[in-house]
């Protein structure tokens, strides 16, 4: 009855590509002309409850196909995305009220009035309006209306028969499903982009004796953000805290857990208390946070003035420094430390001497996990991409160098797998009087 286009409904999460695939199924086999409306309240996680007494509902088009191919052909008269409203009396009030199709031999007189208006007089809008049978079949989401489909037969084809309306909707419980899940993952994908804005900007930052550049290269198609987070603090007496970190996970529970860790790490950076402290109460807030347990990171406190940087892990890869011998290589942390959320509660610090220039690595475990190698091979090796990518000369126009550098490691082919996030952060340390 339907087109093979209605075996791929579900396979996009994706509002608009679902209804698409619901109008190429019901056209031009089953109908001459169908459509997929939304209720915007739905559509934007308000109350989408449609009251018998409502005196109207706004809903908006997210597909339309009339006949064969023929969808372009409409798109300045009835475009995919407008919001229509329509009042109470009309047959797609009635069906989202009531809970039941409705099936007409015309198009409803509110239709006509608007489709006339906004065809400004042209011919075609009759071809719309010459119709022999109309359906409006309801969108339900369990108890809940969430939309509608039309369909449309011209003249000389048959009435929709009992039969019919119940194929259509059948059809339109499985597309109430999928645009469901379309939705979630939408939701899910404003989230993370909201979240992932929030971070600092890519441009490089400069402080008293530390610059930085900082960057982040989403897994996959980049729809969802992961836990892996960053930030860089100016602290009192030309010192800068700097971190990377990762909460486990991707989606909206990872990212609110990132977003309790950065805050918690800005707040306690603010006490000004040893960088070991500052870890160890980090580690007892995660642990009193639901969903934040086992998150990693590495901590980095720059003293200009004392030529100091001191290093504090939770579970996380080591950082790297680059020296004056222009040669990188992963620093040997006293202690790599348990993920935050345990409860250790200790957490020890190491100190290097940085008498000249250098560059700081700081790196979530995106760039080093691989399923055909062990971790330190990975560290290695992302330490010879490092001096590889700073002999590279910059290309002639105008590029600063240390975000160049960032980008260029952060889409180097690597043996990770890609199915985490890459997050890195350079810091140029220079110490007071270089």
């Amino acid at each position: 009855m339907f087109s093979p286009a209605a075996d791929v409904i579900g396979s996009e999460l994706d509002l608009r590509m679902t209804g698409s695939h619901v109008v190429h199924a019901l056209t031009p086999d089953f109908c001459d002309a169908a459509s997929v409306y939304l209720l915007e309240r739905w559509r934007v996680e308000e109350n989408a409850h449609v009251g018998v007494d409502a005196p109207r509902i706004e809903a908006r088009r997210m597909a339309l196909r009339v006949g064969p191919g023929a969808r372009e052909d409409w798109e300045g008269m009835l475009p995919v995305g407008e919001v229509v409203a329509f009042p109470r009396d009309t047959p797609y009030a009635r069906a989202l009220a009531d809970g039941h199709a409705q099936v007409l031999d015309a198009v409803d007189p509110h239709t006509s009035e608007r489709l006339i208006a906004s065809g400004d007089g042209e011919t075609r809008v009759g071809d719309l309006l010459s119709v022999a049978a109309f359906l409006v079949v309801p969108l339900r989401l369990r108890d809940l209306a969430i939309g509608f489909v039309t369909c449309t037969r011209g003249p000389g084809s048959a009435p929709f028969g009992p039969a019919d309306v119940a194929a259509v909707e059948a059809l339109a419980a499985r597309a109430a499903v999928a645009l469901d899940n379309g939705r979630r993952y939408e939701r899910e994908r404003r989230t993370s982009l909201a979240i992932r804005n929030s971070l600092p900007p890519g441009t490089a930052q400069e402080f008293g004796g530390c610059r930085t550049a900082h960057g982040c290269l989403p897994a996959g198609q980049g729809n969802l953000v992961g836990g892996d987070w960053f930030d860089v603090l100016k602290r009192p007496g030309d010192r800068v805290s700097l971190i990377v970190g990762d909460a486990m996970g991707h989606g909206p529970e990872s990212a609110v857990a990132m977003i309790q860790l950065r805050t918690a790490v800005r707040t306690l950076a603010a006490l000004d208390i040893p960088a070991a402290d500052l870890i160890g109460r980090l580690d007892k807030l995660a642990g009193d946070s639901p969903g934040v347990s086992f998150a990693t990171c590495i901590y980095a406190e720059w003293d200009a003035r004392r030529r100091t940087c001191t290093l504090v892990g939770a579970g996380h890869p080591p950082p790297l420094l680059r020296g004056p011998d222009g040669r990188t290589a992963p620093v040997r942390l006293t202690g790599a430390g348990l993920p935050l959320g345990l409860g250790v509660g200790s957490y020890e610090e190491t100190v290097l001497s940085v008498p000249d220039p250098a560059l700081l690595v700081l790196y979530s475990d995106g760039l080093v996990e691989s399923r055909d190698a062990d971790i330190d091979q990975e560290i290695t090796r992302l330490a010879r991409t490092v001096d590889a990518a700073a002999v590279e000369p910059v290309n002639g126009d105008g590029q600063d160098a240390l975000p160049s550098l960032c980008r260029r490691l952060l889409h180097t082919p690597s043996g990770a797998a890609g199915a985490d996030d890459r997050t890195l952060l350079l810091a140029e340390l220079t110490p007071a009087g270089c």
